[in-house]
């Protein structure tokens, strides 16, 4: 059986007897015993203390609908949100549900992902409990080609919602990522599909990191960080239903008006905003500038010693210049 029922009735301050756990469950001592052996590689670590049971390592606060719903409020009647213990990828099966005409708002909330991806391929890591992940398919009356800018407009909503919920240091780096001083705090995958005049359907996917043990960020091979350490005490619900509820008044928005209104908000909010950077291109070439900003469309505006080139999201990679 999977561990997570079990994990979800043990807490770290008491230890819960194994015929407990297997009478609540309806399954076998052994059952219990054998689930629990699969918590390690979970990253979950799980105390046995013969005659008492078994406690957990550390708290963890769970994915909960009616937590969302509540904090919410109002801008829950977008949305239906479906809560996964492990799912391949949010992304993926989103964009599945896609083609069979599943309306706007449906919104894929996951414990773990198993083949969850980040962008250029990457896999997304995440500590159980300590990571949000999550998917949202979000359907517009808009070609795929008017849809350029739209995950920098996500990321200005996701910026707008964790400084309303306190944190203070969080900022945007084009494309995709959420920055902070001290590294990486999360990011964004945007998947799509459509007519060339539309309609179009896309699956807008982020991660973001609550929580990020040592051990786990000297494993990466970028610098990351997590928003606990800059302050925010809240949990994963609270954090989804803010994320949701500025995506739910963006979202509206750009299909009306485009990214161009959202530019220099986006721009006062850019990591690399008039800085020296290095820009990585697909064919190897490297070249150096100052990053400038974004255009109407979400292009970036790279200043080169050539003149101001407009770069659009792909295979490209922009990295400060030391």
């Amino acid at each position: 059986m999977s561990p997570f029922p079990v994990l979800r009735l043990l807490d770290a301050e008491h230890y819960t007897p194994g015929p407990v756990l297997a009478e609540q469950l309806g399954v076998t001592r052994a059952s219990i015993s054998l689930a629990l052996k699969e918590a390690d590689a979970l990253g979950v670590t799980v105390h046995s203390v013969k005659g008492q049971g078994y406690r957990l390592d550390r708290a963890i606060a769970w994915l909960d609908e009616a937590s969302v719903a509540q904090a919410m409020g109002e801008q829950r009647r977008y949305f239906d949100l479906k809560l996964y213990d492990e799912i391949d990828s949010t992304n993926t099966a989103l964009m599945a549900a896609a083609t069979t005409g599943t309306p706007s708002g449906l919104v894929y909330a996951a414990e773990r992902q198993t083949a969850g991806r980040g962008r250029r391929g990457r896999r997304w890591h995440g500590e159980l409990g300590g990571t949000l992940m999550f998917s949202l398919l979000w359907r517009f009356n808009l070609g795929v080609a008017d849809l350029s800018g739209l995950s920098l407009a996500v990321g200005l909503a996701v910026a707008r919602a964790v400084e309303r919920l306190g944190v203070r240091g969080a900022r945007l780096k084009w494309p995709n990522d959420i920055v902070c001083a001290e590294g990486k705090l999360g990011g964004i995958l945007i998947e799509l599909s459509g007519d060339a005049l539309g309609p179009s359907a896309v699956v807008i996917g982020i991660g973001l990191n609550l929580h990020l043990p040592e051990t786990a960020r000297q494993s990466l091979d970028q610098a990351a960080y997590d928003l606990q350490s800059l302050g925010y005490a809240g949990d994963r619900n609270a954090l989804l239903a803010a994320i949701l509820a500025e995506l739910s008044i963006l979202l509206p928005e750009f299909e009306q008006r485009g990214f161009a209104p959202l530019a220099l908000e986006w721009e006062a909010r850019h990591a690399m905003q008039d800085g020296r950077a290095y820009l990585h291109l697909p064919n190897g070439e490297v070249v150096e500038g100052i990053a400038r900003g974004a255009a109407p469309d979400g292009a970036l505006r790279f200043e080169t010693p050539e003149g101001e080139r407009r770069v659009h999201a792909g295979e490209v990679s922009l990295r400060r210049a030391l």
